[in-house]
């Protein structure tokens, strides 16, 4: 047996004259060489640069969190218009990751209308059914941590609504002993004068003029306290407003929280609905297409028996 000539060597040179002579000099067919070895990374699609940025965004959302807990919980580090303008700048964040996370349940319900076309099975592996779950996951998962870092930060605002009633609300006072009117001041003076002796005739002509000062005087104090007494039952009541008001914001908080909850929930319950409806529908063009096969398929069936027995009969009479 002959021996094998190894012409690897030969099969080099020859790559390498065709090189030069279509102008690659040494650079390019090292990067040449380096690319069929180290193949680079495929270019990212449309949706995943999205959804990766969305990503990026609820990332930095719960960083921007965990940096203003403390601030925004104590009281006494920050004011009250830092810890609004703070739960201003989360609001923008989370608007903002929701209005991202719309538009990618957009362009996969497009790419779902669009892939169930009459050309959809030539279009490629892009809109095929396992890509579009994939896509539906990665929308879901970003749903779930945007509503994890969501409720992080309801548990902080409940925190500050709950320290808000706590200090809205009215301090226990003691009960006052009822304040004697000026009538029954009157009547207890009268009752005095009538119960002094005839020997009060005697005081002197200035000590008579000096008990209608007294009487007055006691009358404007009855009425100070009087007002007193009615500025602290407004000044109860301002405060128990206050307290409802602050309850009424945190339950309207609360129900807003639910009811976007409540709408994730029914838009899902609803896309569920509209694809089981159209599989439905996919079910009874399929039992059509079966009913008509099935027709076909007796009506060929009986054909063949009609020729079948005419063709015995034609054997028959020809032998």
């Amino acid at each position: 047996m002959a021996k094998v000539r190894d012409r690897i060597e030969d099969f080099k040179d020859a790559v390498n004259r065709g090189a030069l002579s279509l102008g690659f000099n040494e650079a390019k067919r090292a990067a040449l060489m380096a690319s069929f070895i180290i193949h680079k990374p495929r270019e990212r699609s449309n949706f995943t640069k999205a959804a990766l940025k969305t990503l990026e965004s609820i990332g930095t959302l719960e960083k921007f969190l965990i940096e203003h807990r403390k601030d925004y919980v104590d009281p006494h580090r920050t004011t009250e218009e830092e810890r609004d303008s703070i739960e201003h700048e989360v609001s923008i964040f989370v608007k903002a990751c929701k209005e991202q996370i719309d538009i990618l349940k957009t362009s996969i319900t497009n790419e779902e209308v669009n892939s169930k076309g009459w050309l959809g099975g030539i279009r490629g592996d892009h809109a095929n059914a396992d890509t579009i779950a994939h896509k539906h996951g990665v929308i879901l998962i970003l749903s779930e941590k945007l509503h994890s870092v969501t409720s992080q930060f309801d548990q902080l605002r409940a925190v500050r609504f709950q320290e808000a009633i706590n200090r809205a609300m009215p301090r226990r006072k003691p009960k006052r002993a009822p304040e004697k009117t000026s009538t029954d001041i009157s009547y207890s003076s009268n009752s005095r004068e009538s119960r002094e002796p005839t020997s009060s005739e005697t005081r002197d002509h200035g000590e008579i003029l000096a008990e209608p000062m007294k009487v007055q005087q006691q009358l404007l104090d009855d009425e100070t306290r009087a007002l007193q007494v009615e500025l602290s039952s407004l000044l109860d009541a301002a405060r128990d407003t206050e307290t409802k008001m602050v309850e009424m914001s945190a339950l309207n908080h609360l129900m807003s929280t639910h009811v976007l909850q409540q709408a994730q929930q029914i838009e899902y319950l609803y896309d569920q609905a509209v694809e089981a409806t159209k599989n439905v529908e996919l079910g009874n063009k399929e039992l059509t297409k079966a009913i008509e096969r099935n027709s076909s398929s007796r009506t060929f069936l009986l054909l063949f028996l009609i020729v079948l027995t005419f063709s015995v009969l034609f054997l028959d009479w020809y032998s």
